[in-house]
């Protein structure tokens, strides 16, 4: 199994950031083919105290052909195009494979 993790730095307007990712950016990307779990954390903070971090995602997919072509689908280029459009200066993406 394999995952897709978008970590996303504090934004400027959390409450506008919000609205936006849970009623928009999260309904589009769990249409992707092959999604078998998306689960996402608000960060509250480190062991060092207060985190510059906001959100951690992680959609898990069977393969890492499976995340791929979710990715190049029509539902992965919709999800793709509209969170580089909220927050293309505030997230990082990676693949994991789970262990």
């Amino acid at each position: 199994m394999v995952k897709l993790v978008a970590i996303y730095r504090k934004p400027e307007d959390l409450k506008a950031f919000d609205e936006h990712y849970f009623n928009t950016h999260a309904p589009l990307a769990s249409k992707m083919p092959g999604l078998i779990r998306m689960e996402v954390a608000k960060v509250y903070g480190g062991p060092a105290g207060e985190s510059d971090l906001h959100l951690i995602a992680e959609m898990y997919f069977e393969s890492r052909e499976a995340l791929m072509e979710a990715m190049k689908s029509p539902e992965g280029k919709a999800a793709g195009k509209d969170v580089m459009s909220f927050a293309g200066n505030i997230i990082s993406m990676h693949f994991a494979e789970v262990v």
